[in-house]
């Protein structure tokens, strides 16, 4: 089966997503700066919660160049994908409104290990549909970031009980070690003539 459906899916229920995260970001009362300082960790969970979004699409959007074609098992590796993407709203609206308190920090992991895990299951079942020696499979290699950060979200989870700081450092931090182009497949892409 093609892929262009899947990608034009994905994207599009990508920008649903940052769309509902947009719209729980709330006008001030007021009309100074001051008004603004209640809207801060909100404001800053929104951030945040983007580049994650932003990471994930940029990744997914290289992963599909990476393919010639989906199975019926990719499609449902990339809709729970899409499931625990979509719970971002949620879990960014909670942690913000909550001034990061343990409890909503702690969801808020869950929600990014949960998206991890389904990423890489996606990755794993487009693999599977390319056969043996597919470009994406060479592309990824040992792929040590797609290893070590669901650890560290496990890390941060518990750290939160101990301080929500922790855990949100360390989920800023997952993002930075992301945020770092990943040439992989760009490569890959490059060697095989496209």
């Amino acid at each position: 089966m093609e892929k262009g459906r899947v990608e034009a899916f994905s994207d599009g229920v990508f920008a649903i997503i940052i769309t509902v995260m947009v719209l729980e970001l709330r006008v001030p009362q007021g009309e100074h700066l001051a008004a603004l300082r209640p809207l801060l960790p909100v404001f800053l969970n929104y951030v945040l919660s983007f580049v994650y979004l932003g990471i994930y699409w940029n990744n997914h959007h290289h992963m599909l160049q990476a393919v010639e074609r989906v199975s019926g098992g990719a499609l449902w590796a990339n809709l729970h994908l899409l499931f625990w993407l979509s719970l971002f709203p949620f879990a960014t609206g909670w942690m913000g409104q909550n001034h990061f308190a343990a409890v909503p920090t702690a969801l808020y992991g869950g929600v990014l290990l949960m998206a991890a895990l389904a990423y890489w299951m996606l990755q794993n079942a487009l693999i599977a549909a390319q056969g043996e020696g597919a470009l994406l499979q060479q592309a990824i290699g040992v792929d040590w970031k797609g290893k070590v950060s669901p650890l560290l979200y496990l890390a941060a989870i518990g750290a939160t009980f101990v301080a929500p700081w922790i855990g949100q450092a360390i989920y800023v931090a997952v993002a930075l070690l992301w945020l770092i182009p990943d040439r992989r497949i760009e490569l890959a892409l490059l060697r095989r003539g496209e």
